[in-house]
């Protein structure tokens, strides 16, 4: 079974944090939500206050297959300068395991220096905060172990990218059908 952390702040989008979860929680995979500002409960772009599993700084993501920055701000800003996201997506990313980010947070790979040379996505009128990439302006752009979304729309392709590269395409496919998303796009 695949693990994911993602990671959550005050002022994170709460549909760009909340589907992934649902949609990887729906294919089997243990899905830890962290809390990066010292109290469980955190409150969203839009007041929704959202339980986190654990705080960051109680956890250990050496078993981690994925890491996820949702979007939102302030909440993509907090998280890209907590030294204990920032360190966890580090050592994620030169390890060779994926890390993801949409909306505003793929800044935090920016940030990093992780995003030059790759192909990557995020909010229009974010790509200045990816030095050294290419901005691609897609829902969602893979480029090797890094996996960014454009924002609030893309949140469902997202999503179902991350959970394909997790759990497979079967697994993926049963969740769109099941989700009626697959009806959506026939429309």
């Amino acid at each position: 079974m695949a693990k994911v952390y993602e990671f959550l702040s005050n002022g994170t989008e709460e549909v760009e944090a909340l589907i992934p979860v649902d949609v990887l929680r729906r294919a089997g995979v243990d899905l830890v939500l962290v809390s990066a500002t010292g109290e469980k409960t955190i409150t969203s772009a839009h007041g929704v206050r959202i339980e986190a599993d654990a705080l960051i700084e109680d956890i250990d993501t050496s078993d981690a297959d994925l890491l996820m920055i949702p979007g939102g701000l302030p909440g993509a800003e907090n998280l890209c300068n907590h030294p204990l996201v920032r360190e966890a997506i580090k050592r994620q990313y030169d390890s060779g395991r994926l890390v993801s980010a949409i909306c505003a947070g793929p800044m935090i790979f920016g940030s990093l220096g992780i995003a030059d040379g790759k192909r990557c996505t995020c909010y229009p009128g974010f790509e200045g905060h990816l030095p050294g990439a290419t901005y691609t302006a897609e829902l969602v752009t893979v480029d090797g172990n890094m996996v960014t979304g454009e924002g609030p729309a893309a949140t469902f392709p997202y999503a179902y990218t991350l959970c394909e590269m997790l759990c497979g395409k079967a697994t993926t496919e049963a969740i769109r059908e099941g989700m009626m998303f697959n009806h959506l796009m026939k429309r």
